[in-house]
């Protein structure tokens, strides 16, 4: 994995895509296969090319912040890479977004341009002050609207060579990427082509560079299919693109395709065991934050490496398990780290602990972001002395250099001074067969501190009597220290989610006055 640092980087991001086309211009690069659209590498790196031409002469450039709000088809790489080839920068917009929130990210990341798909154009009239842009700067893909220019036009009316204009390099900013925080706006992390083209190599670096067919399940505006796109360019590989995310349909997926790579979602696995299980052609599957004990199953069940990592938005790829360390499938290690990036476990003062202590994870390296947009408090806050950026999760480092993540400093129960990891139990209750989902908080008492309180998302048509509580409960037994096991359950029917889908317990903790309300209550033995 090291080797790979002293390997020059191309000059940006685009120019990995050229050079792959020029190498292997007919080769397969994206195939949206519900769409049954497939583009070559020599298709992308062209296409690209004119599009560029007709942002350009739409006033767009180096430096122009550029809002993307479009669905999963070819129109956002195609976009992303065209502005990138400008030097421009792209903000990616989440189409699931109110306009409230749209509202916010066109503000917040001065973007003085938006490239929308016709059908989210509803959720610009909804804005209560107008779109915060002029009419002429909102470029509509697909239907064809009156007042707007056609991002198809752009390809047609633009056939030959842009104006002059200088290229970015790999400080360049590409992206404005906004995270999904659990409260309040998200923050716009800058990421520059040095960030998404360290990120990306590292991807395939981890996987031995072997990779050739990978699934994308994931929409654009998150960045994991961004920095996999990008993967696939470093080994000529080609990305199946689906549409929307299946957890039902995934295993066809790899089975049709001959995929050699998913993120695979824990869900899946609660499917019953089917004789066509065993994925032939797997190598390598990604299964962050899944029950470390289910890893050696799924090994066994579809057959490729069950691998787990740790990477933010901020950062990328920060630690990963290497292919060849079998020995550790199963020890619940997030694994050592990738190329250029160094790890450090620090106490709340900024100093460094000893081995097999907790502590917060630091991380620095060239190629991370480089600061959140037009918020330098949180920029400073971020960051140690030295340039080590805090990540805000939990984990600690044996002495032989692994590293295990212990979940977020806020997403910790402190019950009579006892430190409860929420993750840890967490993946206990999701290892009771009816548990779908889990979210444990914590609920203030008056003897302890806090208690433990899970809510409970279960398999559809699950009873919620005595027999499955006493299940539940009988389970935390099993594998959880006493003071670690919930007081208080709750059953709910769905959670409220962030943006990227994530369980938002902030919304759970202000949800009642009495969090106690409506659960039952392990000690009193009722529900309350």
């Amino acid at each position: 994995m090291r080797d790979i640092e002293a390997t020059p980087f191309p000059s940006h991001a685009v120019q990995l895509l050229d050079d792959r086309a020029r190498q292997h211009a007919d080769r397969p690069f994206l195939n949206f296969f519900d769409d049954q659209d497939v583009l070559s590498y020599g298709d992308v790196s062209h296409l690209t090319r004119r599009l560029a031409n007709g942002l350009s002469s739409r006033g767009i450039g180096k430096g122009t912040h550029v809002a993307v709000m479009v669905d999963t088809s070819r129109t956002y790489p195609l976009t992303w890479l065209a502005l990138s080839r400008l030097g421009a920068v792209t903000i990616p917009v989440n189409y699931r977004y109110t306009p409230r929130e749209v509202d916010f990210v066109l503000r917040d990341s001065q973007a003085t341009h938006l490239v929308i798909c016709s059908d989210f154009l509803t959720v610009l009239d909804g804005i209560s002050n107008g779109a915060p842009l002029p009419r002429d700067n909102i470029i509509v893909a697909g239907n064809d609207v009156t007042g707007y220019v056609n991002w198809q036009n752009l390809f047609d009316e633009n056939e030959t060579g842009r104006s002059d204009q200088s290229s970015p390099d790999l400080d360049s900013p590409m992206n404005i990427q906004y995270t999904s925080g659990t409260t309040g706006f998200p923050k716009g992390a800058v990421l520059s082509h040095r960030y998404w083209l360290t990120f990306s190599r590292n991807g395939a670096a981890q996987f031995q560079d072997r990779l050739s067919r990978i699934l994308v399940s994931q929409p654009f505006y998150y960045v994991d299919a961004q920095w996999l796109t990008l993967m696939a360019c470093w080994t000529g590989a080609t990305a199946f693109v689906a549409r929307q995310m299946h957890s039902s349909r995934i295993l066809g997926w790899m089975r049709e395709h001959r995929l050699e790579y998913c993120n695979f979602p824990e869900i899946v696995a609660r499917q019953p065991a089917r004789g066509d299980d065993f994925l032939p052609d797997l190598v390598a599957m990604s299964c962050y934050s899944h029950r470390p004990e289910n890893f050696p199953l799924y090994e066994k069940r579809y057959g490729g490496a069950a691998r787990q990592g740790f990477s933010m938005t901020e950062l990328g790829c920060v630690l990963y398990v290497p292919m060849e360390a079998k020995e550790m499938t199963g020890s619940g290690t997030v694994g050592i780290p990738v190329a250029f990036r160094e790890i450090d476990i620090r106490d709340s003062a900024g100093r460094s602990v000893a081995d097999g202590q907790s502590g917060e994870i630091c991380v620095r390296g060239p190629g991370i972001f480089q600061g959140y947009f037009n918020n330098p408090e949180a920029t400073t806050k971020a960051f140690h002395e030295g340039g080590w950026f805090r990540t805000g999760d939990l984990g600690r480092c044996n002495a032989e250099g692994w590293f295990w993540y212990l979940g977020r400093q806020k997403d910790m129960v402190r019950r009579s001074n006892e430190n409860i990891s929420a993750v840890e139990v967490e993946q206990i209750l999701r290892g009771v067969a009816e548990v779908l989902e889990s979210a444990v908080v914590p609920v203030p008492d008056t003897t302890r501190g806090e208690e433990v309180k899970a809510y409970l998302k279960l398999l559809p048509g699950t009873a919620t009597g005595p027999e499955l509580i006493s299940k539940i409960f009988s389970h935390c037994d099993e594998n959880l220290a006493p003071y670690k096991i919930p007081r208080y359950l709750e059953f709910i029917n769905e959670f409220p989610r962030t943006p990227s889908q994530k369980i938002k317990k902030s919304d759970l903790l202000s949800d009642k006055d009495d969090l106690t309300t409506g659960a039952w209550d392990r000690v009193r033995n009722q529900w309350n």
